[in-house]
């Protein structure tokens, strides 16, 4: 028998001689991006969201890089590492692709990372929000967010508007541990109180038993973090256990109060304080032109911070092709470090030494808007700008 270490060094080995092997032979032919997302299961959301974002990227910039045709091959990994892996050999080794994208929860990203190592294959992580998730291959590179991008800001919001005492909820993997620590550390460093850290399953997480935990505790305010697609079933139970009469604020990122989802959660959403890089009412001439053309592509379907994601990723994708005249591996990846350009979210930078996004942090407020179909909307009220990834701090 053969030692599984063993078989699986030589399976990246054959993946590293294979795209040598036919660098050259590829010059002429076009140019692949293989994306690897969750179109169907839980996160299927986010799969829908990025795939239509980097569809209207190419309906609106062209599907030609330096003379060779850019093709985009879609794949369902279901959010299931295992999946995401194999399918991201068989792109790399058979497709010859010069980039993978997409990366819906963390632990398909991380699953990944060493592929991309091996085989000098940038990776574009255009959902995935762990902080680490940069640190497992100099080849990734983050279009999306981290989570103490996101919370750090609103412990601080939370503080000055005399929230003392917190219960923490987060979903049981990787960005909610981040969520949970950068909340937790911020919030009692300026004096707070965390009464009670509680967690729930990725998979399927039955929110009552958690929400009668935080009924008994009596905090001034409950902070939860929740993968996209979860918002919708966290807020019917969150009214169903009378926690929206109970007098406990709901803090959140801004995962849990989704655009993509909002308008089904209806009223009970209403006045929830979040923080968040992205909402489809952001107030720029970029966004709006952006939300315009992404309903006209989608039957009306609104953007959210997923597409977002999805959208710059190609953005930054495509920039480092021509840059690098269609050449992949580390002239590919030397080209999207350092890009600086403005997003639908406002101005942002590829941080060419962490390979992670630099953005706007925006404080928002679920109102309805008017002016805007009297949607339910995440209207910004404060940001604080230039947010680097507090994870990579030292």
């Amino acid at each position: 028998m053969i030692p599984k270490r063993l078989v699986l060094k030589a399976a990246l080995g054959l993946v590293v001689t294979a795209c040598g092997a036919t660098a050259h032979a590829a010059d002429t032919g076009p140019i692949k991006i293989g994306l690897i997302l969750p179109m169907t299961g839980q996160q299927a959301s986010t799969g829908r969201q990025i795939d239509a974002a980097v569809k209207l990227w190419v309906a609106q910039n062209g599907n030609k890089i330096a003379g060779r045709t850019v093709e985009v091959i879609l794949k369902d990994d279901g959010a299931v590492p295992d999946a995401t892996k194999r399918i991201a050999q068989e792109l790399i080794v058979n497709d010859k692709v010069a980039v993978i994208a997409g990366f819906g929860i963390t632990p398909t990203a991380l699953a990944t990372a060493p592929l991309g190592t091996q085989s000098k294959t940038p990776l574009v992580v255009m959902a995935a929000a762990t902080s680490s998730i940069t640190e497992a291959s100099p080849y990734i590179v983050r279009t999306s967010f981290t989570l103490p991008q996101a919370t750090t800001p609103l412990a601080d919001w939370a503080i000055k508007n005399k929230i003392k005492k917190v219960v923490t909820l987060v979903a049981d993997y990787g960005p909610g541990f981040d969520a949970e620590k950068y909340f937790d550390s911020q919030f009692r460093l300026n004096g707070g109180q965390v009464l009670d850290k509680l967690r729930t399953p990725l998979r399927a997480p039955d929110f009552a038993p958690v929400l009668q935990k935080v009924l008994d505790a009596k905090p001034d305010a409950l902070f939860v973090f929740l993968p996209s697609g979860q918002g919708a079933t966290f807020m019917k139970q969150f009214a169903e256990r009378g926690l929206d009469k109970s007098g406990i604020r709901l803090i959140a990122t801004g995962d849990v109060t989704d655009d993509d989802q909002l308008n089904d959660m209806g009223d009970v959403t209403l006045g929830i304080i979040n923080s968040h890089h992205y909402s489809a009412a952001h107030p720029s001439a970029t966004n709006k032109k952006f939300v315009e053309a992404f309903q006209a592509a989608n039957k009306g379907m609104r953007p959210n911070f997923m597409a977002v994601g999805g959208y710059d990723g190609m953005r930054v994708i495509y920039k480092a092709l021509e840059a690098s005249k269609g050449a992949g591996g580390d002239a590919l990846l030397a080209a999207m470090k350092g890009q600086i350009f403005e997003s639908p979210r406002g101005q942002v930078l590829i941080d060419a030494q962490t390979r992670d996004i630099v953005q706007d942090i925006y404080i928002r407020k679920v109102e309805r808007v008017p002016s805007m179909g009297n949607g339910l909307y995440n209207v910004e009220f404060d940001v604080i700008k230039a947010v680097k990834d507090p994870g990579k701090q030292k």
